[in-house]
């Protein structure tokens, strides 16, 4: 499924009251309009939500995205409920959707994990923890390309690059740590800097090692995305690569506070873009991004939005609001990237965050595993299946299963193969002098690998040799 959206793509409500004429912003919006903005969005999506509570919808682009526009904006998903029913609430049924064994589909796409990691971390649904045989964290891991180090998905689709990057650099631990090691992180943003075009944005397709591909027009949407994928995975806003990105949509930037994107001023191009901006902690209404005439890019959104019913139509020639351009254009009004760590809900007794916390015995989870012997371009990484006989599991077991793991070679020999002692070799890497295999389990301190470490549900494992 892709990631963007389609120019003709138009959803309307069956809510006439919310489909009222939409009134053009002032230049430059006061903090009262976005606040106005960011209340009215709110409600337009929440009139979205199925009866039955969910956003999921069948066949092309999925209301789920809402979550991360609802989070920027403040609002939980578990408080948004269809008439006031706290057991339909967003956040259980999403989940549930998440854990079946039936999502996503039959041939499912990398992208749809990473839609789905970037929209439960909204939800406040832990990503490696949906469920007891659901980790999105691993699911994102097995499409990882061996041969090419940093890409998620077929290359030649550089958005699932783009999006992995944003999942994994994005959608934080429950602690608020970084739950992936900084290596794997590197790799992709090295991924990610290769396909910048020489007018300083990106597209859609690979380019890196193609001069005529690096010579061809950038992409309003795509420079968004991937600017906030380097900057939500460390790359500060003064880097070269976002400076080039942010003169190129400076020099896009028309009257009325659009950019002229390939589909024209439209919302959703405006709201990728301004969310790249947000990302990287560049002022979407500063002196480089307000037009001759003074509108901005926020001038514009607002005055894509119905007043008062709060959706934003695709385009201005439109008359009745967009789903998806609603969430583009909430979520950026809102000052967000691609997600938004999850609101504490106004719901008495409820939770922050929703997360399996325990294998269960002989049902079959998956692990992500990095394994890094500190060798250039010697990453692996790769979606483990074990099928644990208790609530926790072992690194030993973990290691012996990742002889049949996805993609496969992450782990080819472990030294000892059986037992509980220390892990002194992989893949032929056996601990010398001062260096030897330490493990990792969601981004904390590494400690001394042994095949007794205990991994609990959704542990993203990293084995990385050195001193």
């Amino acid at each position: 499924m892709p990631l963007r959206p389609s120019s003709v793509t138009v959803v309307a409500l069956a809510a006439g009251a919310l489909l009222v004429s939409a009134v053009p912003a002032g230049a430059t919006a006061s903090p009262a309009q976005i606040a106005t903005s960011r209340s009215t969005g709110v409600t337009y999506l929440k009139s979205l939500q199925g009866s039955d509570g969910s956003y999921v919808t069948g066949g092309g682009l999925s209301d789920e995205w809402a979550f991360s526009a609802l989070a920027a904006a403040g609002t939980a998903a578990v408080d948004v409920t269809p008439g006031g029913d706290t057991t339909k609430n967003a956040r259980t049924v999403y989940r549930n959707q998440l854990a079946a064994a039936s999502w996503p589909s039959a041939s499912p796409v990398v992208t749809d994990y990473e839609r789905a990691v970037l929209n439960a971390y909204a939800a406040g649904i832990d990503p490696a923890r949906a469920g007891p045989g659901r980790n999105l964290i691993a699911d994102l891991a097995a499409y990882w390309q061996s041969a090419e180090p940093g890409y998620y998905g077929p290359s030649a689709n550089f958005n699932g690059t783009v999006f992995g990057l944003l999942a994994l650099g994005g959608a934080r631990t429950q602690a608020g740590a970084q739950r992936v090691p900084q290596a794997l992180i590197d790799a992709t943003v090295t991924a990610v800097r290769a396909n910048q075009h020489n007018d300083g944005g990106w597209n859609y397709g690979k380019a890196a090692g193609n001069p005529t591909a690096l010579a061809q027009g950038s992409d309003i949407d795509m420079t968004g995305a991937a600017m906030a994928s380097l900057c939500s995975s460390g790359v500060p806003g003064t880097d070269a690569a976002i400076v080039a990105a942010k003169n190129f949509l400076k020099g896009k930037l028309v009257p009325s506070g659009a950019f002229n994107s390939m589909f024209g001023a439209n919302t959703d191009s405006n709201g990728w873009a301004v969310s790249g901006l947000n990302a990287c902690g560049i002022n979407p209404q500063g002196a480089d991004f307000t037009s001759g005439s003074g509108k901005t890019p926020i001038d514009f959104l607002i005055a894509q939005q119905f007043k008062p019913g709060g959706g934003f139509k695709y385009l201005p020639t439109d008359t009745a609001p967009s789903a998806y351009a609603s969430v583009d254009g909430l979520r950026a009004v809102a000052g967000a990237g691609f997600t938004a760590a999850p609101p504490t809900p106004v719901t008495a007794g409820t939770p922050t965050w929703a997360a399996t916390g325990a294998f269960t015995a002989g049902t079959a989870a998956r692990l992500a595993l990095i394994v890094d012997n500190g060798t250039a371009g010697a990453l692996k990484v790769c979606a483990v299946t074990v099928t644990p006989t208790g609530a926790t599991t072992t690194l030993g077991a973990v290691l012996d299963a990742a002889a049949t793991a996805t993609p496969s070679g992450c782990v080819t020999s472990v030294t000892p193969p059986t037992g509980s002692g220390t892990v002194t070799a992989v893949n032929s890497t056996a601990n010398s002098g001062g260096s030897s295999w330490k493990v990792s389990l969601d981004g904390a301190a590494a400690t001394a690998a042994t095949r007794a470490t205990v991994i609990n549900i959704g542990d993203t494992v990293s084995l990385r040799y050195g001193s």
